[in-house]
């Protein structure tokens, strides 16, 4: 092997690319099983990140169903899920472009089976006993300030708007009708409640023409999340409830809910999406399951009749999304040194199977970071959570005496998580020289509820500790550079990386990818699925305007004094353009170097190739000027201001 060339951390040549990134790797996203047939979504950058439904018959042929320009993606809640379903070959899916479901029949051209109106459709079932899909409608068509939600069904054959089964609360989800047809259950949430802070399961019997004749809530409310509730194959409900302060399983039986494994560990997730899920029935009686433990994801095959949980090995550290038929399992799954792809598991042999990884490059594991979960004190003698990835590149050392710049990353959410799958775009820094952390901060899935809950009126607060308590961990173990602290990150992660820039003077430089500069105009502006997600996370607004403004960096902007790029979609209902243009004017004033990346067409996270290598490039090149190391190729310059 050749000597490893010196260069300063930063510096290093990769061959993990930003054009490889955008180019090569693809997003995985719902899976639906019918019959041997395996069926997922997926987002393609170079397709203008266009959502494609994809088969894959069981002699491993795979097509494309959803022909261009079809964009298989709902926007109920903005986030969607529940993009499509199918059954007997036949595919109902949410078209992007005009929000209308078609039906695709094989052979056939798709055909709209709804209005052409602002009505939103999503996680749907099949009701074959009367013909009829069941799911959640989003409507925009009536005044007032907000969307309303509802439960309703649709006709297979004749279509129109649907007919309204349940209403009258602020949102919806999870509706799942019983093997026989006889009771729908179903999700249900008001505001101020996130999904994952309270909602209810309720039960409903449908009399013979489809409509509900009664409906109780039988397990949730204010203070319970309840997720995921399934039917096993011989008409006992199932659902997921951190009533316990950890997601367990239970089952509802004999007018009352049975724990059915209780450990401190997670069976259920934040339902930022529809149509999630983490378990299904390989039999009336056996559930196969994951649960996050300790930061990782495990499988196992849970045992109702006896409560026996069996763990079954596999290489995977991250999985999710299980779809479970009679022979089979699916589900996507990632490791440090795999990337996010579409696993099978054949039941009776136990055998595993990649169908589709969201990279088909193979990168030489010398150039892979391998991530190190650390526990780290922070505020009010609490313990936080992170993933640290060193500077790895089997090509290079840097010199002796040298400390790696360090990017501190805050995931979005801020109800979110930090997993171990192996990310391309992490590792484009780590192989570059950069060491990485990726924080777990309080708040955060998968550490149980009262960990979820630090979070409680304190965003801006222990997002922000926690992030800069990570970095001065590494820093006082000589992992990283005091002098080139750096945070990033996307949404929620935007915020607080503007938040720790502004409100704290330990970092250095940051980059907000569509971040939340002023927390008053995301209250005001915000679509409704997130419009009071801030009375908890703040406070109520407005009786609690004074925090808004206390906790908003745009109102505090001659605080911040480090260089800062922003990247923004323009289209972005979530977290409006506005937000970065105040921060960025702000900036500019102050004379403090900054740098602007506006994006025509996308919206809240990046889909697009040319936009996902184009940021992540403008950033590297934002860092080797602030901080004055040479890149080892040509990059498209930015233009910073005040440099």
């Amino acid at each position: 092997m050749a000597a490893r060339r010196v260069a300063p951390y930063g510096a290093w040549e990769s061959p993990i690319t930003a054009e490889l990134i955008a180019q090569a790797t693809i997003r995985l996203r719902h899976v639906a099983l019918d019959g041997d047939d395996v069926y997922w979504i997926e987002s393609r950058p170079a397709e203008g990140g266009r959502y494609v439904i994809v088969r894959r018959t069981p002699d491993g042929r795979t097509t494309d169903v959803t022909p261009p320009p079809f964009y298989a993606r709902t926007r109920v809640h903005e986030y969607g899920g529940g993009d499509f379903l199918v059954a007997d070959g036949v595919v109902y899916f949410s078209n992007f472009g005009d929000q209308r479901l078609y039906r695709l029949a094989p052979g056939a051209p798709p055909q709209p089976l709804t209005p052409p109106v602002d009505l939103r459709y999503a996680d749907g079932v099949i009701d074959r006993r009367r013909n009829r899909l069941i799911c959640v409608r989003e409507d925009h068509t009536a005044p007032g300030p907000q969307a309303i939600n509802t439960l309703v069904s649709i006709n297979l054959e004749t279509g129109g708007p649907g007919q309204v089964l349940a209403s009258g609360n602020d949102f919806y989800s999870s509706p799942r009708l019983s093997p026989d047809g006889t009771r729908l259950a179903w999700l249900t949430w008001n505001h101020p409640n996130m999904p994952w802070d309270g909602c209810e399961l309720w039960l409903g019997e449908l009399r013979p023409g489809g409509a509900l004749a009664r409906a109780w809530c039988i397990a949730g409310g204010a203070g319970e999340s309840i997720f995921q509730p399934e039917w096993s194959p011989d008409g006992v409900l199932h659902f997921v409830s951190d009533r316990t302060g950890w997601w367990n399983l239970y089952r509802w039986q004999g007018g009352q809910a049975e724990a059915l494994c209780e450990m401190p560990a997670e069976f259920g997730q934040a339902q930022w999406g529809l149509g999630m899920s983490t378990y299904g029935f390989a039999s009336a009686n056996r559930i196969l399951c994951t649960f996050e433990q300790g930061g990782t994801s495990h499988l196992a095959m849970l045992d109702t009749a006896s409560s026996r949980l069996e763990p079954i090995t596999t290489p995977y550290t991250a999985i999710e999304g299980i779809r479970v038929s009679r022979s089979q399992a699916v589900f996507r799954a990632g490791s440090p040194s795999e990337p996010e792809s579409l696993v099978s598991l054949d039941l009776a042999s136990g055998e595993m199977r990649v169908l589709r990884r969201s990279s088909a490059v193979a990168i030489d594991p010398g150039y892979l970071s391998q991530p190190q979960p650390i526990e780290f004190p922070t505020e009010h003698g609490q313990t936080a959570y992170a993933l640290y990835y060193p500077p790895q590149n089997r090509d290079y050392g840097a010199p002796a005496g040298e400390l790696p710049p360090l990017r501190v990353h805050s995931h979005g959410g801020p109800t979110g998580a930090a997993n171990t799958a192996l990310d391309l775009s992490l590792q484009f820094w780590t192989s570059r020289g950069f060491a990485v952390v990726d924080v777990n901060y309080g708040g955060s899935t998968g550490y149980g509820r009262a960990y979820r809950e630090r979070l409680k009126g304190q965003w801006g607060v222990v997002d922000v500790d926690d992030c800069i308590n990570a970095a001065r961990y590494l820093v006082a173990r000589g992992l990283a550079d005091e002098k080139r602290l750096i945070i990033a990150g996307g949404s929620a992660g935007g915020y607080t990386t503007l938040a720790a820039l502004t409100f704290r003077n330990v970092l250095k430089a940051g980059a907000s990818y569509y971040g939340i500069g002023d927390l008053e105009a995301l209250a005001r502006d915000t679509h409704k699925f997130e419009s009071h997600y801030l009375d908890g996370l703040v406070g109520p607004y407005p009786e609690r305007r004074d925090l808004y403004i206390a906790r908003s960096p745009i109102h505090h902007v001659e605080r911040l004094s480090c260089p800062v790029i922003f990247f923004q979609g323009l289209e972005d209902k979530v977290v409006p353009p506005n937000q970065a243009e105040m921060m960025v004017a702000a900036l500019r004033a102050k004379k403090v170097p900054v740098a602007y990346l506006a994006f025509a067409g996308e919206q809240h996270g990046f889909r697009r190739a040319d936009s996902i290598r184009r940021s992540l490039e403008a950033e590297l090149y934002f860092y080797s000027r602030v901080f004055g190391f040479a890149l080892p190729g040509p990059v498209e310059p930015v233009p910073i201001e005040n440099l």
